[in-house]
């Protein structure tokens, strides 16, 4: 059995990961850190991690980009593996995750679907292909209208993976607004589209002279994130010091 630690666990996608925890073979939430502290589930929830008082084999977050500094340094203190699934870090805090990656294992996904870690491998072959071709990158990624980051994770994940296929040669181009002159050929576009109760959908378009190809990813539930951050605690727990990815998780 599984013992983990719900980071965040009263907010949307807490709830969801902890109602499928209950219901899922191996895993066991322990206890929760929220600032809402109110019990929802079968365990004990603390406003800080510095009150909880369980031992786990993992911590699964799902919080805030506020909160990832405090969470790095009690993983650390802790030698406690960690599944950071929050998103909107900024340059400072991910350089803190790739030093605390060298000393406990530390799994980071922008998307913890198996679907779009799948995507994210056939934007590289295509962009091989396409983008060495002359195809234009475009990536449209679409949301709830209470995501409060932008560009999602996943499409920034995107855009590095397409990146990364051409050899560090891009650079992303989030507003245009201000720009008045033609496309760049050496750039991704990333537009973000945030209204009603959009899951998540996620279009990589490659645009050629008179054809387009589009792969493209949707979320219908919040349930295909919990279930991939419970394996991903099922899959980290016992591991050895490091960054993993998704990607690890389902053998990509």
């Amino acid at each position: 059995m599984i013992n983990i630690i719900m980071h965040g666990c009263n907010g949307a996608m807490g709830q969801v990961i902890s109602a499928m925890a209950e219901e899922m073979d191996g895993v066991r939430i322990v206890a929760g850190i929220d600032l809402n502290t109110e019990l929802k589930y079968g365990y004990p929830v603390y406003a800080s991690l510095e009150e909880c008082r369980e031992t786990a084999d993992v911590v699964v977050d799902f919080a805030s980009a506020k909160a990832a500094d405090g969470l790095l340094d009690y993983c650390l203190a802790k030698k406690l593996p960690l599944v950071l699934c929050t998103t909107g870090l900024l340059e400072e805090q991910l350089k803190r995750v790739e030093e605390a990656g060298a000393r406990i294992p530390l799994l980071r996904s922008a998307n913890m679907s198996l679907g779009v870690n799948l995507l994210l491998k056939l934007v590289q072959d295509a962009a091989k292909v396409l983008a060495a071709s002359g195809f234009d990158m475009e990536i449209v990624e679409k949301h709830h209208n209470q995501k409060k980051d932008a560009p999602s994770g996943t499409a920034l994940a995107m855009a590095e993976a397409a990146n990364e296929a051409m050899g560090g040669a891009y650079h992303f181009v989030t507003d245009r607004s201000s720009i008045h002159e033609k496309r760049d050929v050496r750039e991704i576009g990333i537009s973000s589209v945030r209204g009603g109760s959009i899951v998540g959908e996620h279009d990589m378009i490659f645009a050629g002279k008179d054809e387009v190809v589009t792969i493209s990813h949707t979320a219908y539930s919040k349930a295909i994130f919990a279930k991939g951050a419970l394996e991903a605690a099922k899959f980290l727990a016992g591991k050895e010091p490091g960054r993993y990815t998704m990607a690890d998780v389902v053998g990509l």
